[in-house]
């Protein structure tokens, strides 16, 4: 059996130039076939809310559903690291909230990482989680926990003002101890950036190839989703072929054919 896969892993990756890969899970069977495509890293994301349980955002996620879900993925894995996000306001009041929040996620799951979203503004958080054995994946650029606030998904740090604004998010949340860093619908540039100033791991979406580490979601890759993001082709059209499977069953239930005797 491979060892498993741990921070300090993903550190060492990152200081050979080697890249690793991350997948969102979001049941125990999702990890098994993740795991044997030998991905690295099993982000049990909040996207669960918009792909699996029919939100228009990751806002109405709660905490039950994040150890519901993340609790089936540990289930499922062998070696990966799995990481799981925090919802909205899980964590935002304080550090003492945050660190409730997430010594429940780790005992209750089984997980190793915990993920929030926000640089400068977290960083106190980020430390003192830190500062108590926890591993913290931070999340800057697009933050969709803040949707209501920004109005879209659009991408971040197109203009000089919010370009600094996230590469001093990169450095804050960096110098307060996270393990690593997603990094959401940026620009290449950018993220090029913040890749070559920052000691730990960084994770893209939407930000290019520069990056350490690539995720992306369950559903865009395997072409389950109705419409996929301009930078998540599907690698197969899934959605297409169980369509037609569960129609070609239909017929033959409805013309007698199914079950054969």
């Amino acid at each position: 059996m491979n060892k498993r896969i741990t921070a300090a892993t993903l550190a060492k990756a990152k200081a050979a130039n080697e890249k690793t890969v991350w997948l969102t899970a979001y049941d125990t069977s999702s990890a098994q076939l993740a795991e044997a495509a030998d991905v690295d890293v099993l982000l049990v994301g909040d996207s669960l809310g918009m792909v699996s349980l029919g939100f228009d955002s990751t806002i109405p996620v709660t905490l039950d559903h994040m150890i519901h879900h993340t609790a089936a993925v540990v289930r499922g894995r062998q070696t990966a690291w799995v990481v799981c996000d925090l919802p909205f306001g899980s964590y935002q009041q304080s550090p003492e909230q945050a660190f409730e929040t997430s010594v429940r996620v780790l005992q209750e799951t089984g997980c190793d990482a915990v993920k929030l979203e926000g640089g400068v503004p977290m960083a106190e958080t980020i430390r003192f989680l830190s500062d108590r054995g926890i591993a913290i994946v931070a999340h800057i650029g697009l933050t969709p926990q803040s949707v209501k606030k920004f109005g879209s998904y659009k991408t971040r740090g197109t203009n000089p003002d919010e370009y600094q604004a996230i590469l001093n998010d990169a450095k804050a949340i960096t110098e307060a101890g996270a393990v690593a860093v997603v990094l959401e619908c940026i620009p290449e540039k950018l993220a090029e950036a913040i890749t070559a100033t920052i000691a730990i791991p960084t994770v893209g979406i939407g930000a290019g190839a520069a990056c350490d580490s690539q995720v992306l979601v369950w559903h865009d890759l395997l072409g389950l989703s109705e419409k996929n993001p301009s930078f998540a082709p599907a690698y197969i059209h899934l959605r297409e072929q169980i369509i037609t499977a569960i129609s070609r069953w239909r017929d033959d239930v409805r013309l007698g054919k199914f079950p054969k005797t």
